[in-house]
């Protein structure tokens, strides 16, 4: 026997080794695939070996597909498994949808799947919520807020707790507003009507008033769900804001009317030093004009226009002026029995 003869002998018996290894390895998952009436190639699997991508996974999810009258191909589930998807999750809402008569192809799913990935959330929730709507509180007691406040023209404040019935909107899952979206523009829609209600009055009387009204705005445009109802669950009455606003306008008034009378009274007493001081200033002026009237008489003396008998004239004029305002003053005061 010639060397080649023996070195191609260990070569085959090494490949078959291998191959040996690769069916033992992969007979039962290829038997179980076969027998499922979801056959995959043994070679298929040995690749998946390579690309380290779990082979059970990829078979099983393709069984489960299989037998529920789904095909998908193993090539499709590796490439939603690398690009980060959970395969699983993609299967059973494939079903799920399936079952429930929703349209729901792959790529739409493994869409979903990415898509809700690291959100807390499934592919599969999101089917499960399109056949089995949900109740969303609004406003979301999260938030800190048990109720939401309008107040109608009539000035009376209104308390309402209301719960919209969605269901998941498949079609605009993926890039669709999500649930604070929606429990926001019903509030918008509910402030809304009670606030063109002329009374509080008429908002107890018919709160299905503000369901019709909230429903008929199309609220659910542009977001991942599809608004089924909105129902009322709690409607109270609130402050008077309106009153409390009129009070806060009337104290701004009349804090407005004082100051205002505060810089008349200012103005006012202004003027009133303006003017004593001008009186005293006149009184001054007087003062210095009476001291002047000694000194012309001197002057007449002087120059020889004024004589003593003129002096004394006016100096009995004095006197008897001073002589009738002090009898002018005594007549003035009480009468003597």
């Amino acid at each position: 026997m010639t060397p080649f003869l023996i070195f191609g002998g260990i070569v085959l018996g090494v490949i078959a080794l291998i191959v040996l290894v690769l069916v033992f390895n992969y007979i039962g998952l290829w038997l179980r695939a076969w027998t499922s009436g979801a056959p995959v190639a043994i070679m298929t699997l040995v690749a998946m070996r390579f690309r380290s991508i779990p082979s059970s996974l990829i078979v099983n999810a393709r069984i489960t597909a299989v037998r529920a009258g789904i095909n998908i191909d193993t090539q499709q589930l590796e490439t939603h498994y690398l690009a980060g998807g959970n395969v699983i999750e993609v299967v059973r809402a494939l079903i799920a949808a399936d079952k429930a008569g929703l349209k729901l192809d792959f790529n739409q799913a493994c869409a979903i799947d990415l898509a809700t990935t690291g959100s807390g959330k499934s592919v599969f929730e999101a089917v499960r919520t399109s056949v089995n709507p949900r109740v969303i509180d609004c406003p979301n007691p999260a938030s800190g807020k048990q109720t939401i406040d309008a107040v109608a023209k009539d000035g009376i404040g209104v308390r309402v707790k209301a719960r919209v019935t969605v269901r998941t909107n498949l079609a605009r899952f993926v890039g669709g507003a999500t649930e604070e979206t929606i429990v926001a523009r019903v509030g918008e829609g509910i402030v809304t009507t009670i606030g063109s209600s002329a009374t509080y009055k008429d908002v107890l009387e018919n709160p299905d008033r503000i369901s019709k009204n909230v429903l008929a705005r199309g609220l659910d445009a542009g977001t991942a769900f599809e608004i089924l109802s909105i129902d009322i669950a709690d409607v109270d009455v609130g402050d008077n804001i309106g009153a409390r606003l009129q009070a806060d306008q009337a104290e701004a008034d009349k804090r407005v009317a004082q100051a205002r009378a505060e810089v008349r009274r200012a103005a006012a007493v202004a003027v009133e030093q303006e003017m004593t001081a001008r009186v005293a200033e006149m009184r001054a002026k007087v003062v210095e004009a009476e001291a002047q009237v000694p000194q012309a008489m001197a002057e007449a003396f002087r120059n020889g226009n004024l004589g003593i008998m003129d002096y004394m004239k006016i100096r009995n004029v004095g006197a008897d002026t001073d002589m009738r305002s002090s009898i002018a003053k005594e007549g003035s005061g009480p009468a003597k029995s």
